[in-house]
């Protein structure tokens, strides 16, 4: 295919992603196939990395719809199942679909204020939390066909996803999320915790002080390991010294299967217009934030980050990023987008195979079908799980501020950055502005993350580019958003 000037144009990604990966010579390179002995080591240390961004969102999901312990267990287990089949498809490239490097596929968190959001909103008109999640799983897959077009025009992309308007909606993920981790913190829903006293007792902040203070000196740690498993040590701490106080409840684990396959569409699937909306600019940054990610992976794995062959492999991955966002809702769980943990593994074994993606992606699926995984995690107590995510939102939020940092800002990107940071978070801390408003109306505006990202896009577009200081601001694409760089 001929490539467009515009397309040359996107192919140069920022200098900065080749010169600050500092990575060593490669043992193993994309195309090597190392010993299995040696595959399975390191697709464990990459299972390692990801596993915890995997399995946080669905926990987060299922607690705020007040999903009974085996529709969590299995939401959980389809999670880790979808991303073996995702990651697998991603590395072993089927087709056009999938970059055919060494990247790892997960649920992402862009997506977890919106559906909480939808979730709430189908419960609050009276349905099921089944039926919710019919509707979740339904927006999702529709959504993921975005992803699959936006795939083949990535070319223009940067001429209506600036770094003031990404880097924007990326702090509104992260700053509206710490609201649900410090209410995980404080004891996990708040009208279930104050039944029976617990919401925000000493026992709950202690405990998920501590966790949070565990990650916060791991990740301050010089030892790499200790940096990369401070999220996973200080969920493993918090849930050993839950069963010591005896709040861990194992009774749900007693009724679960030995193995659980997977059934399509197991709750249904439902649509709303109006609950979609917020996703159409979700899958758009997070199509933006594959191509970051990709281009780092192809830098460790000393593969190009310029020309033909890196353009096709960026456009597989976006591609395949939709369509396994489309297979996560028909495995009933939620989409699916590159990790950039992987890369950092990559760095430190020195092995950038894609063949090892396969062990990867048949560990996770493994993982999926044992539904002891899902119900261990399930049981994990709501403090524990909100002092580590607490962290990982703060980071997402930190990762925005980067990217806005990342131009030179002029009065006119100040103001789309105000106004759109106000009226998002606004809609976050006050929610019953819509209450009474129609369901439509409520669906696209009661999430921060549409309110505050249509403001900005419609604030870039309407917006002179000379208001404000003289000259225009010179803006510099950014790397990636790595919302799951920090889980």
């Amino acid at each position: 295919m001929t490539q467009s000037s515009e397309e040359l144009t996107l192919e140069q990604p920022p200098e900065t992603v080749e010169s600050q990966i500092q990575a060593g010579e490669l043992i193993y390179g994309l195309e090597d196939k190392p010993p299995v002995v040696e595959s399975i080591f390191v697709a464990m240390q990459h299972v390692l990395a990801a596993f915890v961004g995997i399995i946080t969102p669905p926990l987060i999901i299922c607690a705020s719809l007040g999903l009974d312990p085996s529709d969590t267990s299995y939401i959980i287990s389809m999670s880790l199942f979808a991303s073996g089949v995702c990651t697998f498809i991603q590395c072993r490239k089927i087709g056009p679909i999938g970059s055919g490097l060494l990247s790892l596929q997960g649920t992402s968190f862009a997506f977890l204020s919106p559906i909480v959001g939808v979730g709430a909103v189908a419960l609050q008109n009276g349905q099921t939390a089944q039926q919710a999640l019919a509707l979740i799983f339904g927006v999702c897959f529709f959504g993921s066909f975005i992803e699959i077009i936006l795939s083949r025009f990535l070319h223009l992309m940067s001429k209506v996803i600036t770094p003031v308007v990404s880097g924007t909606v990326v702090m509104i993920i992260g700053l509206g999320l710490i609201k649900t981790g410090i209410i995980s913190m404080a004891g996990g829903t708040a009208a279930l915790a104050k039944k029976d006293g617990s919401f925000a007792s000493v026992q709950n902040l202690a405990l998920g002080g501590a966790v949070l203070l565990i990650v916060v000196v791991l990740t301050l740690s010089r030892n790499r390991f200790l940096r990369m498993g401070a999220i996973a040590i200080g969920l493993f701490v918090g849930y050993l010294v839950s069963m010591f106080l005896g709040i861990v409840d194992f009774s749900a684990l007693t009724k679960l299967p030995i193995i659980r396959l997977p059934i399509p569409f197991r709750y249904g699937m439902s649509f709303d217009f109006g609950a979609f909306l917020p996703f159409i600019l979700l899958y758009v940054l997070t199509a933006i934030e594959t191509v970051g990610d990709l281009t780092a992976t192809s830098a460790v794995s000393k593969q190009p980050v310029k020309g033909a062959l890196y353009m096709r492999r960026i456009k597989g991955g976006v591609l395949g990023d939709g369509v396994n966002s489309l297979i996560a809702a028909v495995l009933n769980t939620f989409p699916n987008t590159t990790f950039s943990q992987n890369n950092g593994v990559i760095q430190m074994t020195g092995v950038g195979s894609r063949y090892v993606g396969y062990y990867v992606a048949g560990i996770f699926a493994l993982l999926g079908l044992l539904p002891i995984v899902g119900g261990v995690f399930q049981a994990l107590p709501q403090p524990v799980l909100g002092g580590a995510t607490t962290v990982m939102f703060g980071s997402i939020a930190v990762a925005g501020m980067n990217i806005v940092s990342s131009v030179n800002l002029d009065r006119r990107s100040m103001i789309i950055v105000a106004v759109s940071l106000a009226l998002g978070l606004g809609v976050v801390y006050v929610p019953e502005l819509f209450a009474d408003k129609p369901a439509m109306i409520k669906n696209l505006f009661s999430s921060g993350i549409s309110t505050g990202g249509l403001t900005a896009l419609l604030l870039s577009w309407l917006l002179p580019q000379n208001f404000g200081s003289p000259g225009a601001s010179t803006t510099k694409a950014p790397e990636s958003s790595e919302l799951e760089a920090e889980v």
